[in-house]
């Protein structure tokens, strides 16, 4: 999404995804919603709208479900909003990041473990031969 065009195109999809979702969807079905990010293709026919939504997987299918039927009402307000020839169809898509980033801590927490336990034993370790293992000239005053 190298043209500004677009992504100008995709940022007021954005806005008004967000506000229809906020305002005009009614479903008891959907869930707390927040649009995180729209790409436009490069003939801006097609948006893919990415949302998270909190709660359990039958939650989060349910959210799907609203916002599935509600994607015609929602693309002709876009259509309306953006006045382009043709409007973008919608695809809503769950976003992964909060998965993804619940799974990279869990990795930099075993990680972090992983550290304070080798400098635990870093700390008891002791030389194998004596502390300065370099041979010294000998002094022949001695």
């Amino acid at each position: 999404m190298s043209n500004p065009r677009i992504a100008k195109v995709a940022e007021q999809i954005r806005a008004v995804v967000a506000q229809m979702l906020e305002r005009r969807v009614k479903d008891p079905r959907l869930g707390f919603v927040t649009v995180t990010e729209v790409r436009v293709t490069g003939d801006a026919r097609e948006a893919t709208v990415f949302y998270t939504t909190m709660g359990t997987e039958a939650e989060r299918a349910e959210t799907a479900f609203a916002l599935e039927s509600a994607k015609g009402m929602i693309r002709s307000q876009v259509g309306r909003h953006l006045g382009m020839k043709f409007t973008p169809s919608l695809a809503f898509v769950l976003d992964a990041v909060p998965e993804s980033a619940a799974q990279i801590e869990g990795l930099l927490a075993t990680a972090r473990s992983g550290d304070a336990e080798i400098a635990a034993r870093a700390a008891e370790a002791t030389y194998a031969g004596d502390a300065d293992p370099y041979k010294k000239p000998r002094d022949d005053d001695e």
